[in-house]
């Protein structure tokens, strides 16, 4: 039935206003800000916030083989390994392998190495671990939110809160993990060079010194992607260097590449949520009285940047970035860089109570998920983190509860 004129309009808009309303009912509403990773930053610019758009998309992109996948790869996107930009999970770990030659830590690149791909394009062998590792460690994606502040964070920051020799006698000495550059690595003026190496801030040893080396790294070693940066495939050294792979290296130009990078770096940090729980309030104090805060210093400073979204700006992202000594527990016998293989760089706390969104509602903690709540966390803590450990252990049940109520609103 048709109506017309001015009623007819009418009468479409009641239409379209009922189907609206209805679709409201129906669909659920959208995530609260706070549970949301995936955002940029705030103040970028509509140019900057362009290029984030298109970084999210090649973020998501999945390879094929014709697209240059593999020949060996762990996975076939950045976001199968980090969903929603969060924590990895359990079935995402990457295996990485070594061993000690003397006094001389080999990564064994001439036997696949540092990296495990477990995985391979049809018709070519997926790798092994070879039999001469000495050193094999699982290393959980992490969430990548808010890692532009720490790339901004400077070197004199950094080496302001080292104490390698633990000169107040408080038991941890933190050290920066010194990294040798890669030759497409070109230092911002907050770098500090020493003897060619720069300081590491990024992956779980602190293995990479930005976020372009990070990223050049990951579609290289996770998705056997080849770029201007990184531009030889990788293979499977028992099966000879024929790849069997017939796409042009190489298969991502740099542009690709550095818009994934800008991605990463206006992503936001992870938002707090609960902040005003008197719960929460107390155990953040308690947090800092048995001495967690030593490590995981909740308050950093950024340098001035090339993005003004990130200059000078006052964080929280309850981290050093310096390596320490775990203890025996969480000793993979495994290095990168100046790291022992008991050092670990300081894991940013920030976001660890949105893990498990992101895990698939069971969380995985540590550096392998190896453990399954905060607690159990806490307890694997052994080396310089010995003495907060025990100090947890000596609270009252209360008191571990208020603790874990902090973290999981963090």
């Amino acid at each position: 039935m048709k109506y017309p004129g001015c009623f007819g309009r009418i009468i479409s808009l009641f239409i379209l206003w009922c189907i609206a309303s209805s679709c409201a009912d129906i669909l659920p509403p959208a995530p609260q800000a706070e549970s949301v990773l995936a955002e940029p930053i705030e103040d970028l610019t509509s140019d900057q916030l362009k290029n984030h758009i298109v970084g999210d998309i090649e973020f998501g992109r999945i390879f094929s083989q014709e697209e240059g996948l593999g020949p060996i790869f762990v996975s076939n996107s950045c976001e199968s390994c980090h969903v929603g930009d969060g924590k990895g999970h359990p079935l995402t770990t990457l295996t990485r392998f070594g061993r000690y030659s003397g006094n001389s830590w080999d990564p064994m690149p001439e036997q696949g190495g540092p990296q495990l791909q477990h995985r391979a394009i049809s018709g070519y062998p997926p790798e092994e671990i070879p039999s001469a590792a000495t050193g094999v460690t699982q290393l959980m994606p992490p969430a990548i939110t808010g890692l532009g502040y720490l790339a901004a964070i400077s070197d004199a920051t950094i080496l302001a809160l080292a104490d390698p020799e633990d000169t107040n006698s408080d038991g941890i000495s933190g050290v920066p993990n010194y990294i040798k550059a890669k030759s497409y690595f070109t230092p911002r003026p907050f770098h500090r060079e020493n003897n060619g190496r720069f300081i590491g801030r990024f992956g779980k040893k602190a293995g990479a010194i930005d976020l372009l080396q990070q990223v050049v790294g990951a579609y290289l070693q996770d998705m056997g992607i080849t770029s201007d940066f990184e531009p030889e495939d990788i293979f499977n050294p028992s099966a000879g260097n024929f790849t069997g792979n017939a796409t042009p290296d190489p298969e991502v130009p740099a542009s690709t590449v550095n818009n994934v990078v800008f991605y990463v770096r206006t992503l936001k940090a992870p938002p707090r949520r609960n902040a005003d729980n008197p719960d929460v309030q107390t155990g953040e104090t308690i947090f800092a009285n048995i001495g967690c805060a030593s490590c995981h210093v909740p308050t950093l400073t950024t340098a001035p940047s090339d993005i003004a979204a990130l200059s000078e700006k006052t964080i929280h992202p309850y981290t050093d970035l310096l390596l320490h000594d775990m203890g025996p527990n969480l000793d993979d016998g495994y290095t990168e860089g100046t790291a022992l293989t008991s050092e670990w760089r300081t894991a940013p706390l920030w976001g660890i109570g949105l893990a498990e969104d992101s895990q698939g509602g069971s969380p995985f903690y540590l550096h392998d998920g190896r453990a399954t709540t905060l607690e159990a966390a806490i307890s694997f803590h052994g080396g310089e983190a010995n003495t907060s450990r025990e100090n947890f252990n000596n609270l009252s049940e209360t008191e571990k509860l208020q603790l874990i109520q902090f973290l999981k609103s963090l």
